[in-house]
């Protein structure tokens, strides 16, 4: 595919995300009148939260991680991180105005530059072959150590959360800071097997979405708890597509 192609495909990725969160937000809303309607508001019942702006800078990050990872699920096409960069910025400005300092900082300190890195790599010219790329999955040796960096990355953000963050939001529920560290430790090692194409990319994008459920059901976050069981069919998908390209 040339650039023209790539760039379109990207276009049309986040013509189907805008329609997708659409239908999403619009569901939200119905559900979330019909609870209005028959008097049970007394509980609270809050799935779309315009006030906050915390959440109303989600939404376009949300939009365009989908159009990302839509775009992604075809090893050859770059153009996804670039939308991936612009998802990170604005997912950085959520977590500072969340006061989850640690995650602010992974996302500009970490996850940009890795999605530079993506770009780099992938640009890069293929072998003199017809035969399109496809994509590998990690050493068995590349595998045991990404997992004990992955315990170590939960252990210590556990420790900031509880020792540092002392004024972060996620300081006081053991689960949560549990959730937490893995949602940071499996979105790192997502980013950095993307790089190098790896199909385990994919496998830590299915748990960073799975952690995300999880930390979001113990806060009670509704929307969330949709929103990340969302980017678990998405992220799934793309791993599958990934690993029929191997077969």
């Amino acid at each position: 595919m040339n650039n023209t192609s790539l760039w379109r495909a990207l276009g049309r990725n986040t013509i189907i995300s805008i329609i997708l969160f659409g239908a999403l937000l619009g569901l939200l809303w119905c559900v979330e009148w019909s609870v209005a309607f028959f008097q049970l508001s007394t509980f609270n019942f809050q799935l779309l939260r315009w006030s906050d702006p915390a959440w109303v800078v989600g939404i376009p990050a949300s939009i365009i991680g989908v159009a990302y990872i839509l775009t992604i699920r075809d090893p050859q096409n770059y153009t996804g991180f670039y939308a991936g960069i612009v998802m990170s910025a604005l997912l950085g400005v959520q977590f500072i105005l969340q006061q989850q300092y640690d995650s602010a900082v992974l996302y500009y300190a970490v996850f940009i530059p890795f999605q530079i890195l993506s770009i780099v790599n992938w640009r890069k010219p293929k072998p003199a072959s017809d035969a399109p790329f496809v994509p590998e999955y990690l050493s068995s040796g590349q595998r045991s150590v990404t997992l004990l960096i992955t315990a170590l990355i939960i252990a210590a953000d556990y420790l900031l959360c509880t020792y540092v963050f002392q004024h972060d939001a996620l300081t006081d529920h053991m689960a949560v800071k549990f959730f937490n560290g893995l949602l940071i430790a499996s979105s790192v090692f997502a980013n950095y097997w993307l790089i190098y194409r790896k199909i385990d990319a994919w496998f830590y994008w299915v748990a960073y979405s799975i952690a995300g459920i999880a930390l979001f059901i113990i806060i009670g976050n509704i929307f969330s708890i949709v929103l990340f069981t969302f980017f678990l069919v998405i992220n799934g998908a793309a791993g599958i597509a990934w690993i029929r390209l191997r077969r």
